[in-house]
């Protein structure tokens, strides 16, 4: 039901002069904020993922903390260390760089383990093959071994990216104006919470949904190139 408020303006007039805020913060810090976290954690998940499969105990065990750290916590306890705990100590940070730590370190965490599998699924006459052609444990596994292993991780990592968008309105709390902090202000000033938290929720699913379509079409490009 569209009710008119005091000043003549309808909520549906609200709702749709909110839109284009809630896309302008999707744009300008969910979707950066997203890209920034999901390739700097995929960077430390590759490195976690090696050092869990390397012969060293020192790496091992580091990895395994980690990694056991951030899957045993919530996310939003990680954040709050970050933007809030972290100044007791001297580390002052803006909103959006420590929601880039926070959520690189959960996304590192979750698709280490991800890419351990990956690598652990190619057969090892991968690897066999590599050494009869003269190749290097290092050179067998960057131009053998890892190749395989994306393909494999697609779709899983593709999921990790889609719910990392959706766990990017955390950030709101720590101040980050993205789309659902965007919502939050406008609904405070016009008390439409109901509909501008759908119209929010709308916004991420939409933007999901066009990620879920772009996964389905890479998944079947790189099928191709997997025997049958």
């Amino acid at each position: 039901m569209i009710i008119a408020t005091a000043g003549g303006v309808s909520d549906w007039d609200n709702i749709l002069s909110s839109l284009w805020p809630m896309i302008q913060g999707g744009i300008q810090y969910t979707i950066p904020l997203t890209l920034f976290s999901f390739v700097f954690g995929l960077i430390l998940a590759l490195l976690t993922a090696l050092a869990r499969l390397s012969s060293s105990r020192i790496l091992i065990g580091s990895a395994r903390v980690y990694v056991s750290a951030i899957r045993g916590t919530p996310l939003l306890v990680q954040l709050f260390i970050i933007f809030f705990g972290l100044p007791n100590i001297g580390i002052v940070l803006d909103p959006f760089p420590s929601a880039i730590i926070a959520f690189s370190l959960n996304v590192g965490a979750y698709s280490s383990e991800i890419i351990r599998a990956s690598i652990l699924s190619i057969p090892k006459g991968q690897w066999e093959a590599g050494y009869a052609i003269g190749m290097t444990s290092r050179q067998a596994l960057t131009r053998i071994i890892l190749p395989q292993a994306s393909r494999v991780s697609i779709p899983p990592l593709s999921n990790t990216f889609i719910s990392l968008v959706k766990d990017t309105s955390l950030a709101s709390l720590i101040l980050v104006t993205e789309l659902f902090r965007k919502a939050q202000e406008i609904a405070a000033r016009t008390y439409n919470f109901l509909e501008l938290y759908v119209t929010a929720a709308i916004l991420y699913w939409i933007i999901c949904f066009i990620l879920s379509i772009i996964q389905d079409r890479i998944e079947k490009r790189l099928d191709r190139y997997i025997a049958k």
